[in-house]
């Protein structure tokens, strides 16, 4: 059985940074590509950041291209979301997903329990 685990959310003031960790079990992490989401009030579910599983090919939402930052780490089954310049409009909770395969435009199969980030002075 796939789990995920969320790590790093908080509140932080406009033009802070946070980083969020995923750290996955239960499979093969490598061969798997690795996202973020975030579900705020109100708003349509957003793909914010995702990765395939040769670290080669990244994709990121309009709304954070240029703030955020993707990476991961095979050796460790980890998955981090750098997230600099942060805005209001960032405030969501944050699931770590998990791809059927490492396509990043394939199927997302598992999700996290989600993490809170909240952005307000």
């Amino acid at each position: 059985q796939v789990h995920l685990v969320e790590s790093g959310g908080g509140l932080v003031q406009p033009g802070g940074s946070l980083t969020l960790s995923c750290v996955a079990s239960g499979n093969s992490f490598s061969d798997h590509a690795m996202g973020w989401y975030r579900l705020a009030q109100g708003k349509p579910r957003e793909l914010v950041a995702a990765i395939g599983d040769e670290e080669d090919m990244t994709i990121y939402s309009r709304n954070v291209k240029g703030r955020f930052t993707i990476s991961r780490d095979n050796a460790k089954n980890t998955v981090d979301l750098q997230m600099n310049m942060l805005k209001a409009e960032d405030t969501a909770v944050y699931h770590c997903v998990q791809g059927l395969s490492g396509n990043v435009y394939g199927r997302w199969e598992h999700w996290g329990q989600g993490i809170q980030v909240t952005v307000s002075s």
